[in-house]
């Protein structure tokens, strides 16, 4: 199965994935580590970039799918075109694909959230508030079936109903 973590930066793609991908015994890939690799590697930031690291990660999971294993990606997957790198990946693969999007409905705790993450990446900034609120201002409507999950909780509980949402989704 392929699952495709979504959402605005700062409401927990990550810490989620990671989680749900531990509970699974599943792959864990991250748009974000792939394009700071990049980006470390000399390529220009910019939007073919961004697209490079979602090409790289999809392949990564094709991989991984084709070897059997269930993959959890994070991405912010804001239009159509990141969907559909998910659609192709478990199309090729011939796998389930499961999206979920992380909302935080308390803006104030999101805000705080993507303020004081840590994440370790070395050439890929962290965006500002103003980046999230421009980017929630042009994130394309889903056409897919997705979870809906609310990040407001503490992150064990958000782990637990997001791991729950897919077993009753399989």
């Amino acid at each position: 199965m392929l699952i495709v973590i979504s959402g605005l930066p700062g409401t927990g793609k990550t810490a989620v994935a990671a989680g749900v991908a531990a509970r699974l015994h599943a792959v864990h890939l991250s748009i974000d580590t792939a394009e700071d690799a990049m980006l470390g590697a000399g390529l220009t930031p910019g939007w073919e970039t961004g697209v490079a690291a979602y090409e790289v990660t999809r392949a990564a999971a094709e991989q991984n799918l084709a070897l059997g294993w269930d993959v959890v990606v994070d991405a912010v997957n804001d239009s159509e075109p990141a969907r559909q790198t998910w659609r192709h990946a478990a199309e090729h693969a011939a796998v389930a694909l499961r999206f979920v999007l992380l909302t935080c409905s308390d803006q104030q705790e999101h805000r705080r959230r993507l303020e004081s993450r840590r994440r370790g990446l070395r050439h890929l900034p962290e965006p500002t508030w103003g980046d999230v609120e421009s980017r929630a201002c042009a994130y394309e409507p889903w056409t897919d079936h997705y979870v809906l999950i609310d990040t407001s909780a503490p992150l064990e509980t958000v782990i637990e109903a997001t791991h729950r949402r897919l077993a009753q989704s399989r």
